[in-house]
């Protein structure tokens, strides 16, 4: 199923994939069914939604696109949007994301995307990895079907991920300590999962796993993509161990995140459009405040709207950026909540909203230690962390 808005004069489509984590074999799946049933199974989903963020339809909320023809389609493939196996006689659950998305390119072409200028297919965390491995494929599909004039584009938001070693290693028992390649690496085989034919390319037979990871299969790209990434994203950290409640961080797991910032930073300099906050925090385009974060002085929106500037001038003429319209918009700061405009910081346990200082107490930020690294006076220290410089 999916949810349709239309929106008869606009000939722009949004297509929004939901994101939700994923189970790799029997037992969890099967603990999933349990608990998270609508991740599942189409069964009990309401008969309407309403849109937020840059599904909203209220132009305070959604400035560029909130007259766009909208369409959400929930996850209930738990694959990452890759499966392509139906349920048979040695598998009791059926894995159909790449499948799913086809579908609905196929039923929304007789209802008006086929007179589409612009296609954004966008999701966020397995949601945000399931756009880079479909984007392609969609194109090659509305070409196939005869639809050469929609310009296909992808928004990817919260699902870059970096198949690094992990904080504390463990076994591979459950969806939130697997470590991401070991998850994935089962996953694929399970789901049969499939890949990007250019992506898959590039990796020796066996290891097409390399293609859920962002920074390995956007090279390989045809669509452009919109990278937006949290450079310290939470479910990065869940399955690098690194857990941020109740105790005060340890120096180890301190120069762990961030470096873990860094390394990311470092995936996204190639990318033509990002947009990467450093925040801690996990997806953003359906957040009703996405419009608040900014990179260097830019909002989101405003990022987006550049990049459909650059892609609609980039057609008509050579590749020069637009003035004043940034496109690549990565924080240079080095630790997580150094953005002032990053989400408010909520304590796990008491739900109490913290101030960055607060926060980097909490975290066993040594104020101190830090003034003295960067050659400071303590006081001078916070507040330059209090005003977000």
């Amino acid at each position: 199923s999916y949810y349709l808005k239309e929106s008869k004069g606009s000939r722009r489509w949004l297509l929004f994939l939901e994101g939700g984590w994923y189970c790799f074999n029997r037992e969890n799946c099967d603990t999933r069914y349990d608990t998270m049933r609508r991740l599942m199974s189409s069964r009990d989903w309401p008969a309407t939604r309403v849109g937020t963020g840059i599904l909203s339809s209220q132009p305070e909320e959604n400035p560029h696109w909130w007259n766009a023809n909208m369409v959400f389609i929930p996850y209930c493939s738990s694959d990452v949007w890759s499966g392509a196996s139906s349920k048979s006689e040695k598998n009791e659950y059926a894995f159909m994301g790449a499948l799913i998305i086809q579908e609905v390119i196929k039923e929304l072409v007789g209802k008006g995307l086929n007179t589409a200028k612009v296609l954004l297919l966008a999701g966020s965390s397995a949601g945000g990895t399931g756009v880079l491995l479909n984007v392609d494929r969609v194109a090659e599909q509305l070409e196939e079907m005869g639809y050469q004039g929609i310009q296909v584009r992808g928004l990817a938001d919260s699902g870059w991920f970096l198949d690094n070693k992990q904080y504390r290693r463990t076994d591979c028992i459950d969806t939130i300590t697997c470590a991401p390649t070991e998850a994935i690496r089962r996953g694929i085989r399970y789901w049969n999962g499939i890949v990007p034919e250019r992506c898959k390319l590039q990796f020796k037979e066996g290891e097409e796993w390399n293609c859920f990871f962002g920074y390995k299969i956007y090279p390989t790209l045809r669509c452009p993509v919109f990278v937006v990434q949290w450079l310290f994203d939470e479910a990065q950290l869940t399955v690098d161990n690194v857990h941020l409640t109740g105790q005060p961080v340890q120096e180890g797991q301190w120069l762990y995140i961030q470096n873990l910032g860094r390394e990311l930073r470092n995936t996204l300099k190639d990318v033509t459009a990002s947009f990467a906050p450093a925040c801690l925090s996990h997806e953003i385009i359906t957040r009703n405040h996405w419009t608040d974060i900014q990179v260097k002085g830019t909002s989101l929106p405003r990022a987006l709207h550049c990049w459909d500037r650059s892609l609609h001038e980039n057609n008509k003429n050579g590749k020069a950026p637009l003035k004043g319209c940034p496109i690549h918009l990565i924080d240079s700061c080095p630790w997580p909540h150094c953005n002032p405009s990053c989400p408010t910081i909520r304590d796990q346990f008491t739900g109490q909203e913290m101030n960055v200082i607060q926060f980097l107490m909490h975290m066993g930020f040594d104020v101190q230690k830090m003034a003295q690294q960067q050659g400071l006076e303590p006081s001078k220290l916070l507040g330059m962390l209090s005003s977000g410089n």
